[in-house]
């Protein structure tokens, strides 16, 4: 079967939705003009504007009038939706929901991992470390370890739809990270639980990576005053 040939607007809507659901451009960035994305896609100004009403139907990206472009989400809002508000029923839902799915995914990235994941949670790490009381800077950081546990199974599906409810989940990140910062020595303990998960995985120990995310999503429910029914 001939497959259909990739257009233009496809191949740039494929890679800015790649860019901005790796992180290259965050929630909350701009993107770059659309004469900036001319030149640099060697496409028509109709060209991005096709991309751009596309992505901003998907719930990816806002515009504003003489504002541009910023980035909303980083994954599509079509289909399956986890609610957006910050009830705390709804949380301790979603969280149990997390320790579940992660607490596999973390095994699945024990088993599967390779050097590369290992080097990548391990900057990510880093960077988590240089803001332990700064939950504006840290809180991206925190999101993207844990989007690279996902990544680390090498499931493209459990990557998918972990990546979507901890991007959901960016506002309780953020609040818990706030909360943390103004408890003394709570910071470096949400550090530790963090490295205990990388240290699992990075020596390949399934059942501590199972064990420590677990926890350290049962605390970040708790850190949250998140009702978790088996706590």
């Amino acid at each position: 079967m001939q497959t259909r040939p990739i257009t233009l607007t496809e191949r740039v809507i494929q890679q800015l939705r790649a860019e901005i659901a790796d992180g290259t451009f965050p929630v909350g960035e701009r993107l770059p003009t659309g004469k900036q994305l001319c030149e640099r896609f060697g496409v028509s100004a109709a060209v991005i504007r096709e991309v751009t009403e596309h992505l901003r139907s998907q719930g990816m990206i806002e515009s504003r009038q003489g504002l541009g472009s910023t980035v909303r989400s980083r994954v599509s809002d079509s289909g399956f939706r986890l609610a957006g508000g910050t009830d705390t029923t709804d949380l301790a839902a979603i969280f149990e929901l997390r320790i579940d799915l992660e607490g596999s995914a973390a095994a699945m990235a024990a088993r599967h991992r390779t050097e590369q994941d290992v080097t990548r949670m391990a900057g990510l790490l880093a960077e988590l470390g240089t803001h332990l009381n700064d939950p504006e800077q840290g809180v991206e950081s925190d999101i993207q370890f844990h989007i690279a546990v996902a990544t680390a199974t090498h499931n493209p599906y459990y990557l998918q739809l972990l990546q979507y409810m901890n991007l959901q989940l960016h506002h309780a990140v953020q609040t818990a990270r706030t909360n943390s910062s103004k408890q003394p020595g709570l910071p470096r303990q949400v550090h530790a639980e963090h490295l205990s998960i990388f240290q699992a995985i990075r020596d390949r120990d399934v059942d501590l990576a199972r064990q420590h995310t677990t926890q350290h999503l049962r605390n970040a429910a708790l850190r949250l005053g998140l009702n978790m029914r088996d706590a």
